[in-house]
């Protein structure tokens, strides 16, 4: 199976995920599912106050990513040579929960390659996107499925989602 990249041209639901953060050093991929409401009206990655996707990276990196405005934390997420994106490209959905989402149209990523020719690794941010894990891996790359940064799983807590985050940046 091969991988897609860009958004495919079927019916077009009314929300959209961002741009890919990601530049030819990229070497680590972070793939979220969908934004939340709070991100789409903010239009920035993981906007919502209690999502720990920025304190679990600034844990990680040991760098305070959190701190900083966010064109800051995007450059600096960049010079760690790690990038963000979403599986699903277009959905419909009411609220922010993964399991609202209707009618998913998922990205193409068959120019990851081209355009991060460093990538090694792609992680993937909760069960959602973890689903695309196997066509990842198929097609090479190093992955890891995440526990999610989402304030709505509250299984496991702040320590116990670290230390399976630190994972990112372990050598393969």
């Amino acid at each position: 199976m091969s991988l897609k990249y860009g958004m495919s041209s079927s019916a077009s639901p009314s929300l959209r995920c961002f741009p890919p953060v990601i530049n030819a050093d990229t070497e680590i991929l972070i793939l979220g599912s969908f934004p939340g409401e709070k991100s789409l009206a903010a239009q920035q990655y993981y906007a919502h106050p209690q999502n720990q996707f920025w304190r679990l990276l600034s844990a990680v990196l040991e760098d305070d990513l959190a701190a900083l405005p966010y064109e800051e934390r995007l450059k600096r997420l960049q010079a760690h040579r790690i990038g963000l994106w979403d599986v699903i490209a277009a959905c419909a959905r009411e609220g922010s929960l993964d399991s609202a989402i209707r009618n998913a149209q998922h990205n193409d990523f068959s120019l990851l390659r081209q355009q991060c020719p460093s990538l090694r690794r792609v992680c993937f941010n909760g069960k959602k996107s973890g689903q695309q894990a196997a066509l990842f891996a198929e097609a090479g790359f190093d992955t890891l499925v995440l526990p999610s940064s989402s304030p709505a799983y509250a299984v496991m807590r702040f320590e116990q989602k670290l230390a399976v985050w630190r994972g990112i940046i372990a050598q393969t």
